[in-house]
């Protein structure tokens, strides 16, 4: 099992490697979650997680003889990120797996650091054993992403920066995905302060941690898409579980829609960009999940990654909108003659909406008749329930489609 000594003796061998990323207090947060929210911001790494702290720990342990083999990873996006940079640190030729499905920004990225990307499979469970086949196919050394005693000491590392930017600290909430990550953070944590709370966040779609800690034993889950991609794993790590067994005190699920909220969220209140995996932890607390919050509660929320898609956040900020009442389809029934579409305009400018689309379909109404659909944008849902009730009174048939 992974000691203190060890992940102090991997900071020694990475710092000059890994950013120290800040930690700064969040007033909008704090105000809205009902304690003191620190964001641990990892996603300010150089490969925009915190996955390069632990490849970069395993990679300088190897030897002259296996840097000459070249190495092999399975990854969804970012184990992929931090294997190959840390490659062409050391000039070792990287091969890496992804899976069919991942984002573009990730495989360009991890092609960006000279590795050469294998898109193989529609899960990271594909990838892993396509990656294990390459090993010994080709003589690779094999570096996992998370179920390895170098890279969890490695992760670790980010436990030892929080209790140094937060003293005080009283919980820590972290993403899990195999469990190296928050097991590795949560070893530094307890070791150094064991009064303090760690608290874990898993896709609702695949807990699989939750029900290997309740098994007793290691759970492998049925597939599950989820936009957390970071965290869509099946199967805890064997030497992740024990950590998990010893220092994480909960375990709590966070579904898509409320990620997606959080990822909204963070960046309009906090200009910081987050993906679903690296968002998960906030979603956790913007949620109430987290029990026994005060407003004296110091906690670190640490964001873990944020190679986002920027179609996915396009969408998220759509829906979110859409969600706030910030953006409203209405459709109304009027008269098909000149200036009714003007007086409709009108009625809409007095209401300081904003139009952002205007469509005619004659072909489902009577003749003289026309549907009118407006794509608006508006200041919440009070303001939508204000405008329809103006459009009402004015005469017209007003139906919300979203």
């Amino acid at each position: 099992m992974v000691t203190l000594d060890d992940i102090r003796a991997a900071r020694a061998r990475i710092q000059s490697k890994i950013q120290i990323t800040p930690c700064p207090l969040s007033e909008p947060f704090s105000e809205l979650c009902g304690a003191r929210i620190y964001f641990k911001l990892e996603n300010l790494q150089r490969t925009g997680s915190f996955k390069e702290r632990g490849a970069a720990n395993r990679m300088m342990l190897l030897t002259e003889a296996e840097k000459a083999r070249g190495v092999v990873a399975a990854s969804a996006g970012n184990h992929a990120q931090g294997v190959a940079v840390n490659a062409q640190r050391l000039g070792i030729k990287a091969t890496i797996v992804m899976p069919t499905a991942t984002p573009l920004i990730k495989v360009q990225s991890t092609k960006s650091f000279g590795a050469e990307v294998i898109l193989h499979g529609q899960s990271v469970e594909d990838a892993f054993a396509e990656a294990r086949r390459l090993e010994a196919e080709k003589g690779y050394v094999f570096i996992h992403a998370f179920d390895d005693d170098a890279v969890i000491a490695g992760q670790g590392t980010c436990g030892l920066e929080i209790l140094e930017q937060v003293p005080d600290v009283d919980v820590v909430v972290g993403s899990i995905g195999g469990g190296g990550w928050l097991g590795g953070m949560a070893v530094a944590l307890k070791s150094l302060k064991p009064s303090v709370r760690i608290v874990g966040v898993e896709s609702a779609a695949l807990p699989k941690m939750k029900a290997a800690r309740d098994a007793g034993k290691l759970v492998t889950l049925a597939p599950a898409t989820t936009i957390a991609d970071g965290i869509a794993v099946k199967r805890a790590g064997e030497r992740t579980l024990p950590l998990f067994e010893k220092y994480v005190d909960d375990i709590v699920a966070v579904d898509d829609e409320e990620v997606a909220n959080a990822i909204l969220l963070l960046i309009e209140r906090e200009k910081t960009v987050a993906e679903g995996a690296g968002a998960a932890s906030a979603a956790a607390l913007i949620q109430k999940r987290v029990p026994g919050l005060t407003p004296n509660t110091n906690v670190v929320c640490v964001i873990s990654g944020g190679n986002i898609d920027v179609n996915l956040v396009a969408r998220i900020i759509e829906q979110g909108l859409i969600k706030e009442g910030r953006r409203v389809m209405l459709t109304l029934k009027i008269n098909d003659r000149p200036g009714a579409l003007a007086a409709v305009l009108g009625t809409v400018a007095d209401s300081r909406a904003n139009v952002l689309e205007v469509h005619h379909n004659r072909a489902v109404t009577r003749l003289g008749d026309t549907e009118l659909d407006l794509t608006l944008e508006t200041r919440g849902m009070a303001h939508v329930q204000e405008l329809t009730q103006a459009l009402t009174a004015k005469g017209y048939t007003v139906t919300r489609r979203w």
